[in-house]
Formats: structure tokens, C-alpha cells, sequence
């Protein structure tokens, strides 16, 4: 074999060895043709969606998945988070209580809440939880990007918030349990404190790590059991990022009580000192590292090869 040749080799080995391992995240391969007031999701089209179940209870949250052996939910979905030994986890599922085919299910090691939590009004509503056995990429099983600090997500900015929640206060979903999506936009922290002022029955502060999602009418929002489940939204390369974690909100899409979840880019920290191998969307995304390290591999097999 030839030198020339032989680096060629080395590096079409290299390049096919980090794209089988690397999973690039925010990318459904499954394209939805476009909760309170939503509609069915189209089977695939929300690959990081998981549903997170305890023991007898049956569903307790949603969650997001973000890598290989982490996904995102909301702290108050562990409030014992020392005891995990009942959570099960289903990846690429489709139906609440229907066969999913495409399905893959994990407990959980571990859960990492942020110091200083204490309750959803009080902020830091999020948590890292580690899978027991990690998660295969599949057509409907992918990863959701995550937020780096300085990622915007401006007011009006469409998102879509996803899960199996009640359809209502107090009615849970029907039939087999069809994912539920609704596009919700994203709503500044001023307006939204505004909107929660109008209510003199309680006095709920929207804090920095808070971001509000919905409609000042009402009518559509995520409800309880859509706990812990991503907002996404799309950005302008089409990759989909995280923006939040449905957290709390008074009832369920009633007029002036938007949606409230925890506004993932005061969490950059918290998720790359928890899960460093855990890549965030911004500035240095995860495709540039990876033709970094297709080169710097491709080189070192060159100088090993001309030493040769």
C-alpha cells in the first residue's frame, strides 16, 4: 500500500469512527409537516421527548434527552432526588398507553439538582439525570441541543413545548396517549411579571432563571404532567435548541398565567461542570469541534506516516 494511500485510509477510518460515535443534536430525521389546545405530534418528530414514570404512579414528568447518558427534566420531579431506584425512563416513545415499537427503557443512576433549589416559584427548577445504561441513536431517539449563555431567544419567537400532560385542569390524556406539541412563542420576563401583577390572589415573581412561553388570552399551554418537558425552538440554521423546562404556571392556559420554565441559559455551568461531554448550541458549536478533530487526527496519521 501506497503512503498516499495509506493516509487516505487513516483518515476516511478516523472521519467514519466520529460520525458513527457523534450524535448532532437538534436534528430529527423524522420532518413534522407543519398540552392545552395542541395536537397529535407526528411519531419521531420530537426524538429527545421522554417520559419519565415512578413506581405505581405511572407518568410523573416529561424530559429531554441530551446526550448518550444524561437527560434534562425539572427538580421538583425528584423530591427525594437521593432515591431513584423506582423512575424508570422511555426513550422514543410515542403513545402513553400504546405499544411503542421504537422504544428503549432505563433507570436511573443519579440525579443532580442545582445548590440552592427549594421550589419551582423559587427557581432553579431544573435537573441532570444519568441513565443507568445509555440511550442507541436511532430515527427517533436523537438528542436536543442545549443553550450556551449568550444564546438569544427573543419575544415572539415561535417554540413548540411537547408532552403528555393533562388536556385540562384535572383531565388527563385520552385514548392511547399521543404525544402532544403546541406552538407557543416566547414572551418577555417584563411582560410575563406583568401579566402574574394581575392576579391579586398571589404574588408570584418571575426570576432571571425563569422564561415564559404563551399567550396572554390563554388557551394554549402545557399543563400538569408536561413537568419537566423541553420548549424548543428553531433556530436559523434549523437545528432545534432548548430553551426551557416546563416548571410551573396557575392552572392551565388561563388568560394572564403564561407558561413558566427554567431558562436554560443561566444554567451553562451547572451543565458543563455535571456533564462535561454535554456540547452547548452557541458560539462554539459541536460541528466545528468535530472537523477540528477529524483534522488534527488526519494530521497526526500524515507525520506518523512521513516519519514512516
Amino acid at each position: 500500500m501506497s503512503p498516499r494511500f495509506q493516509f487516505y485510509a487513516v483518515c476516511w477510518c478516523v472521519t467514519g469512527m466520529l460520525a458513527s460515535n457523534a450524535q448532532q443534536c437538534g436534528r430529527p430525521t423524522i420532518v413534522e409537516n407543519r398540552i392545552v389546545g395542541g395536537e397529535d405530534a407526528t411519531q419521531g418528530a420530537w426524538p429527545w421527548q421522554v417520559d419519565i414514570q415512578k413506581g405505581t404512579s405511572g407518568h410523573v414528568c416529561g424530559g429531554s434527552i441530551i446526550s448518550e447518558s444524561w437527560v434534562l427534566s425539572a427538580a421538583h420531579c425528584f423530591p427525594n432526588p437521593y432515591d431513584v431506584s423506582s423512575y424508570i425512563i422511555y426513550a422514543g416513545r410515542q403513545w402513553l398507553h400504546g405499544y411503542n415499537l421504537y422504544e428503549s427503557l432505563h433507570f436511573v443512576s443519579r440525579v443532580v439538582i442545582p445548590p440552592g433549589y427549594s421550589d419551582p416559584e423559587s427557581g432553579s427548577d431544573v435537573v441532570l439525570v444519568q441513565l443507568s445504561s445509555p440511550v442507541y441513536w436511532s430515527d427517533y431517539i436523537r438528542p436536543i441541543c442545549l443553550p450556551a449563555s449568550g444564546t438569544l431567544f427573543p419575544a415572539g419567537l415561535p417554540c413548540y413545548v411537547t408532552g403528555w400532560g393533562n388536556m385540562r385542569n384535572g383531565v388527563p390524556l385520552q385514548g392511547v396517549g399521543t404525544l402532544q406539541q403546541v406552538m407557543v412563542p416566547i414572551i418577555s420576563q417584563s411582560s410575563c411579571q406583568e401579566m402574574y401583577l394581575t392576579d391579586p390572589t398571589k404574588q408570584v415573581d418571575i426570576l432571571y432563571d425563569m422564561i415564559c412561553a404563551g399567550y396572554q388570552e390563554g388557551g394554549k399551554d402545557s399543563c400538569q404532567g408536561d413537568s419537566g418537558g423541553p420548549l424548543v425552538c428553531q433556530m436559523a440554521n434549523e437545528t432545534w435548541v432548548q430553551a426551557g423546562v416546563v416548571s410551573f404556571g396557575e392552572g392551565c392556559a388561563a388568560s394572564n398565567h403564561p407558561g413558566v420554565y427554567g431558562r436554560l441559559t443561566s444554567f451553562s455551568s451547572f451543565f458543563r461542570d455535571t456533564a462535561p461531554e454535554v456540547r452547548l448550541y452557541g458560539r462554539a458549536h459541536r460541528e466545528g469541534g468535530g472537523r477540528a478533530a477529524v483534522s488534527v487526527s488526519c494530521l497526526a496519521a500524515l507525520l506518523v506516516l512521513l516519519h514512516r
